[in-house]
């Protein structure tokens, strides 16, 4: 067997901020052809690096050689590493909505015939490039048109129309049904098959198994190891990311329920214009102490039931819902967290964050009367409340005055959390809480819930992910088509038993 060739190779890489280490002498190479997959927590230097080897970040702002077959290569701005065969997947997609899929994968490289846009070329051509990766997509579709996965494929088209010999993809399935990641998987062995080197970033252990030659793991800006999948398992790829054993991903605790804090009695909501109920005739309790895990597939209707239960979404069409012994009546989300209830969405960017302010103001937004007098804010109080969930909730970053769009998904992930906690709810929905974070903060947030429950608090949990969903758990209930499909104690749950409840009411 002929050894593998090593088509780049980074040594010694280093990346300084002010005040930020953010690379540290990282080492590690590509053999051509393989999937090498790049590991570690947010923050620990895996989009800096993606940065510096696609150009964003120019010769001279750092240390280091990157060497492309044996080589040394520079690189001044992105068009030179695109030159070298270098194109990079992000994990926001950067396509103009309102083109059309063949405008967008030639946008700023269009051919031309006697001084114009050759429009016919450009259509034929994507249209071979759509058959040569074996995509169903038609090239005069409008972008806005299409789902999320069918826009990250697109995103991959575009990149290899750049005779791509290495594709870096940062987090591509952050935004992805279960079936469009697989697609996604399926195209990227498709890309190995014809040669092409694929850097695979994700923080989803399952994927990088399932599809990764080798894997590389970064911590706190250092390479620490590379592995070969083959011949590892994900508790070293773990233990490598956070730097300490762990002995379980799930550390729910026993609970103790106590009193019903949550009473929801056949409850059917409907949302204009559609003509079906989205939620129907939904019973259950939630008692304080405990975790009542929330499953379906997606579209089942999780959200939608938390977003109605904190006033946010629907009209109710019957059934009845209490909140510590009061009557929950068209309820609005303010009167939602008056009465103990606080909900942490699924999209903290969305509805969780204001991003562009600091992380104070946004701990402290949705608990402004607690520090309001009878004209100003009570500034030293908020700050002293501010500062209290910070440190508890071990948020890295400088203080309180930092921006939240500079944080990583972990970091802005808590100070959704510490926004919520501060309303001082009896009732915490929480809304895929683990949603693009990695596997340390998965763990702070676990222990979150712990602590919580331990307080006498209720959770519910919504999760897409089976093995958190079962194990922080209490209780599950598995929503289908918006009914219930099943209702599951811990002892009781199988992951065959969740998917059967899953798909119960199914046509």
């Amino acid at each position: 067997m002929p050894e593998p060739t090593t088509i780049l190779a980074v040594e010694n890489l280093t990346k300084r901020f002010p005040g930020v280490l953010a690379l540290n002498r990282v080492s590690f190479d590509l053999q051509a052809g393989e999937i090498h997959a790049i590991c570690g927590e947010n923050g620990a230097g895996k989009s800096t690096l993606i940065k510096v080897l696609s150009g964003i970040y120019p010769e001279g702002s750092y240390e280091g050689k990157i060497v492309i077959d044996g080589r040394e290569s520079t690189f001044r701005h992105i068009s030179d590493a695109e030159a070298a065969g270098i194109s990079v997947i992000y994990q926001e997609l950067a396509l103009v909505q309102e083109m059309t899929v063949a405008e967008n994968i030639f946008l700023g490289s269009e051919p031309t015939r006697l001084g114009k846009i050759d429009w016919h070329k450009v259509y034929s051509d994507t249209q071979q490039l759509l058959e040569k990766f074996q995509l169903k997509l038609d090239p005069t579709a409008e972008i806005s048109k299409l789902g999320v996965g069918e826009q990250q494929l697109v995103e991959i088209v575009k990149a290899l129309s750049k005779k791509t010999r290495i594709l870096l993809l940062d987090e591509p399935t952050a935004a992805l049904t279960e079936t469009e990641v697989e697609i996604l998987l399926d195209i990227i062995r498709s890309l190995k098959a014809q040669g092409i080197t694929c850097v695979y970033i994700s923080h989803k252990l399952d994927e990088v198994f399932a599809i990764a030659d080798r894997i590389t793991v970064i911590r706190d800006g250092e390479s620490i190891a590379t592995l070969r999948t083959a011949e590892t398992d994900k508790n070293e790829v773990i233990r490598h990311m956070i730097g300490r054993e762990i002995g379980n991903l799930f550390p729910r605790r026993e609970s103790h329920p106590a009193a019903v804090l949550l009473s929801v009695k056949n409850l059917t909501v409907m949302q204009p214009p559609k003509t079906r109920p989205i939620l129907e005739d939904i019973s259950f309790e939630l008692q304080a102490g405990e975790v009542l895990g929330f499953g379906g597939l997606m579209g089942a209707g999780r959200t939608e039931l938390l977003m109605h239960l904190f006033g946010a979404f629907g009209k109710r069409l019957n059934g009845s819902v209490q909140l510590n012994g009061k009557p929950l009546e068209n309820h609005i989300p303010r009167e939602a967290i008056d009465n103990g209830m606080v909900l942490i969405s699924e999209d903290r960017k969305r509805y969780g964050l204001l991003m562009e302010q600091s992380i104070g103001f946004n701990l402290s937004i949705a608990a402004l009367h607690q520090f309001a007098g009878k004209v100003l804010i009570d500034g030293n109080s908020e700050y002293q409340r501010n500062q209290h969930f910070f440190d508890t909730l071990g948020v890295k970053a400088p203080g309180l005055e930092t921006e939240v769009n500079t944080l990583s998904g972990g970091n802005q992930q808590k100070i959704v959390i510490g926004k919520g906690l501060m309303t001082d709810p009896s009732v915490v929905f929480m809304d895929e809480p683990t949603r693009g974070i990695d596997v340390g903060a998965k763990l702070e947030v676990y222990e979150l819930i712990n602590q919580l429950t331990e307080q006498g608090k209720a959770v519910l949990l919504v999760s897409s992910e089976l093995p958190e969903l079962m194990g922080m758990s209490d209780r599950m209930i598995i929503l289908s088509e918006g009914r219930i499909g099943g209702v599951f104690t811990w002892a009781e749950a199988t992951q065959e038993a969740i998917l059967a409840a899953a798909m119960k009411h199914h046509s």
